[in-house]
Order: structure tokens, then C-alpha cells, then sequence
């Protein structure tokens, strides 16, 4: 099984809409193709969209949206971070997403923001970030 970090704008995805690609990524951790790597300043980034008022079009309700995402959780590996390699992102708030996959031994990092990774000062060659559709074909 890989190792991944899957970020917000991935798990958000398929609470807003019920089909696409991030829906698909969700679908391969639930079924434990994909081993998502899940740290607290993830988590805890998780916990502030998912209380943000996104969801008026959602598909699912409040309730279900939370089961969803319980067991999403309930198939993530914790993985402390207990150094910051502060690879200096473009934008900030995405360092601790690197840092979980270094600490993690993530081989991927899936996001639709592919371009907020690029021109890290820190590179990690090991680490592949990819789209869903991209890290989806990795899993067939």
C-alpha cells in the first residue's frame, strides 16, 4: 500500500459534490489502497474547513458528512512531525503538508493545487505530488 498525504481540497471535494476524481482518492483510502498519512496540523485543518459553511449544496447531510469523514480518519496512519524542514512553499500554510509526508515516509502528496508545491527552496525527490487523476492511475 502507498503512502499519502491527501489534502483538504481533496477531502473536501466529495462532501461538496458527490463524483469526481477526489471522490475516487477517498474511495481508494476507505478501501485501504491508498494509506492516508494524517498529522495534527492536518487534521486540525481538516476539523476548520469541515465547520465552515461550504456544504449548502452538498449531497450529503451534516451527519453523513461527518460518518464520511470518521472513516476517513478511521483508515489514516498518525504520524508525529517532530521536525520542521520548512521546505518554504509559496505559500506558507502548505509547509506542514511536506513536513507530514517526510515524517510519514509518503511516497505522494494528492492535491488540486499542484502549482502551490512548486519552487520549494527544500526538495524531496522522493515525494511525487500529484493531482488525483494522476495518483489514480498509480493505483491501477
Amino acid at each position: 500500500m502507498i503512502n499519502a498525504v491527501i489534502d483538504t481540497n481533496v477531502i473536501i471535494g466529495p462532501l461538496i459534490r458527490g463524483e469526481g476524481q477526489n471522490r475516487a482518492i477517498l474511495r481508494a483510502c476507505l478501501e485501504e489502497r491508498l494509506r492516508p498519512v494524517l498529522g495534527q496540523s492536518l487534521f486540525l485543518e481538516y476539523e476548520a474547513v469541515l465547520g465552515r459553511d461550504l456544504f449548502q449544496k452538498s449531497p450529503l447531510s451534516t451527519v453523513e458528512r461527518r460518518q464520511l469523514f470518521d472513516a476517513f480518519l478511521s483508515v489514516c496512519e498518525w504520524v508525529p512531525v517532530y521536525y520542521l524542514w520548512r521546505p518554504n512553499l509559496r505559500d506558507e500554510g502548505d509547509n506542514h503538508i511536506v513536513e507530514l509526508a517526510v515524517a510519514g515516509s509518503a511516497a505522494m502528496i494528492v492535491t488540486n493545487n499542484v502549482a502551490d508545491f512548486r519552487g520549494a527552496e527544500l526538495r524531496f525527490p522522493e515525494i511525487r505530488v500529484l493531482r488525483p487523476p494522476d495518483a489514480l492511475k498509480e493505483l491501477s
